[in-house]
């Protein structure tokens, strides 16, 4: 089993897909087709998140994953556009239909679920996002966006972070079709797969999101930052809220790039703010550390 040391603690990691739609909604994909899929890709866990209604995850069989209850809502947001509100670890029998993103959002957290704005690239400004109170984070890189040019929403991330929301992001497939499947996934660090401590470990923002490139160590300690990752050609650390930004100049191409498996920053005498590290490999694909205040 492979395991980070995470801020001084060595954690096992779960590789984790955390939105995912079946026929139970929109996907193409029967509940026991996902299963298959993401555990023969080596998932550890897998969350069942279908438009308006939950799936019965108690009655899978997960082969060998750990399975989560969740929920896609859709109450109406600003301007009348429809927020995409992604819950886990909600009941099975959750209810699926809301009004008001306020009103779905409290009541998620009500249900001790977790609930996080996805995709929010080109629909929602960061403003708006604010005005939502509860949300535990939201999704900085969507696999199904990339058909229309949204995939990513690490400006928005940025944004927010900015304005003091130090959310988590977690990164997804938003499975609906075969285009779809594994190219992002949420590594969760955590002591053990049972549902109640994945969930807590997403609480705490125990967890990184990526594309491919794996962190290794993440550490704070002394007034230093470092990172140890697998390799890459570039790695910057974000620091709020002066957002001071440290790493590797320019953007190699493939040929002249660095070989870079490690990063380390020492701040400004008696720094106060957030920092997150984003690492990028030679295939373009990145991962991102959460927001960590110091």
């Amino acid at each position: 089993m492979k395991s980070i040391d995470f801020y001084g603690k060595t954690l096992p990691v779960f590789k984790s897909a955390l939105h995912i739609h079946s026929t139970l909604s929109d996907g193409d994909f029967q509940p026991e087709e996902v299963i298959r899929l993401y555990a023969e890709a080596g998932f550890d866990v897998l969350a069942f998140t279908d438009h308006h209604k939950a799936n019965p995850v108690s009655s899978y069989d997960g082969q060998g994953m750990t399975l989560l209850s969740g929920i896609e809502l859709h109450p109406t947001g600003p301007r009348g556009a429809l927020w995409h509100l992604l819950a886990l670890g909600v009941p099975e029998d959750f209810p699926g239909r809301y009004a008001a993103g306020q009103e779905a959002v409290d009541a998620v957290k009500a249900a001790g679920g977790l609930v996080y704005c996805a995709h929010p690239a080109g629909v929602f400004t960061s403003g708006e996002i604010l005005a939502l109170k509860g949300l535990d984070g939201l999704e900085v890189s969507n696999t199904n966006g990339r058909f229309i040019g949204l995939e990513s929403s690490e400006v928005c991330w940025n944004e927010l972070i900015a304005q003091d929301f130090i959310c988590p992001a977690v990164a997804v497939d938003d499975t609906h079709t075969h285009c779809d499947l594994f190219g992002n996934w949420t590594v969760i660090c955590a002591p053990d797969k049972r549902p109640e401590t994945l969930l807590e470990a997403l609480k705490q923002g125990s967890f990184y999101a990526t594309q491919g490139p794996e962190f290794k160590r993440l550490s704070w300690k002394d007034g230093t930052f470092e990172a140890e990752f697998t390799e890459v050609v570039e790695a910057f650390l974000y620091g709020y809220p002066d957002m001071e930004i440290v790493g590797t100049p320019g953007f190699p191409t493939p040929e002249t790039a660095p070989c870079l498996t490690s990063l380390k920053f020492t701040p400004r005498p008696n720094f106060r703010g957030r920092i997150r590290c984003r690492i990028r490999d030679r295939y373009n694909r990145c991962a991102w550390s959460m927001p960590v205040t110091f």
